[in-house]
């Protein structure tokens, strides 16, 4: 066989599936949990692909592997290549109607799409969206089962995966009203140093965005208490717990209610919202038709 020949042979589905279930999960031990196998077989997947091409795809730091700058391309394909495969096989299973698999963090499900799930429906008609609650969002190249993924803040998609922004946000600290005039947080920026300020780790650097993006010079705050969802953070700063650091989005009933109240308003953040989908998808009238149903409910 001649080495061009050699060159475009495609290695083994097994050694691809565990390859990618590797990179995507960080361990050997998470992707052998996933795919139903002993960590020695995907060992062995791992080593028949790196001999196929000739190149190291991992570098063993401490008995860890950690994906070199090929590799990671080389992830971020078959990324793609499986999701295409995933999306491919629910159409031939579901025969003529269509539908989306769309990761979406779910505080933002909550807050945002679910109140206008009924107008989508509408909008889309014939096309049925799977809404997958996200606690930690994913970019799409590790989410091989799903279509699209809604992704905020200062998202950079990466090579093959196109990002359609189709919502700016403001966020800002909020709390209750006593809580606001308990600690004089009229008073200016550096009173909140007498707040337990409320956080997410499905959004962990939402405060120090907003004291970066604000201009205001960090506070040493009294105490700080960290939730597993942005939901729990906004529903402890409802109680009274403290001072959470919030999207408007979230949180425009409670002040129009005057549940919560936002002492130094809010900040824009143009990064926003936007749908994350496959380069090679970008052309699909059913995902084009879920991007300008974005793009209009976010305006």
């Amino acid at each position: 066989m001649s080495q061009h020949a050699s060159s475009r042979r495609l290695p083994p589905l097994n050694a691809l599936r565990a390859f990618d279930a590797v990179a995507r999960r960080g361990s050997i031990l998470k992707a052998a949990d996933e795919l139903g196998v002993v960590r020695g077989a995907v060992r062995q997947q791992l080593n028949v692909l790196e001999a196929h091409f000739g190149v190291s795809l991992f570098d063993r730091e401490n008995g860890r592997l950690v994906l070199t700058a090929k590799g990671r391309a080389f992830a971020d394909s078959i990324g793609v290549a499986f999701g295409i495969l995933a999306r491919a096989s629910a159409e031939l299973s579901a025969g003529n109607r269509r539908s989306i698999r769309l990761g979406v963090p779910s505080a933002f499900a909550v807050w945002w799409l679910m109140p206008r799930g009924a107008d989508l429906q509408v909008a889309l008609q014939d096309i049925d969206i799977d809404i997958v609650p996200m606690a930690a969002v994913e970019p799409l190249a590790r989410r091989p089962d799903l279509e699209a993924v809604i992704m905020g803040g200062e998202y950079r998609p990466t090579r093959d995966i196109t990002a359609v922004r189709f919502m700016e946000d403001e966020f800002g600290p909020v709390a209750i009203a006593e809580v606001a005039a308990r600690l004089g947080l009229a008073a200016g920026v550096p009173a909140l140093a007498g707040a337990v300020a409320l956080g997410s780790r499905s959004a962990p650097s939402l405060w120090n965005d907003w004291f970066a993006e604000s201009g205001h010079a960090p506070v040493r705050f009294a105490g700080n208490r960290e939730f597993e969802d942005l939901l729990l953070a906004i529903g402890a700063a409802r109680s009274g717990l403290g001072v959470a650091i919030a999207p408007r989005t979230a949180i425009g009933e409670d002040l129009e209610r005057g549940t919560l109240v936002a002492p130094y308003g809010f900040i824009r953040r143009p990064a926003g919202y936007s749908l994350s989908i496959r380069s090679g998808d970008a052309k699909d009238p059913a995902l084009a038709r879920l991007a300008d149903w974005l793009i209009a409910a976010g305006a």
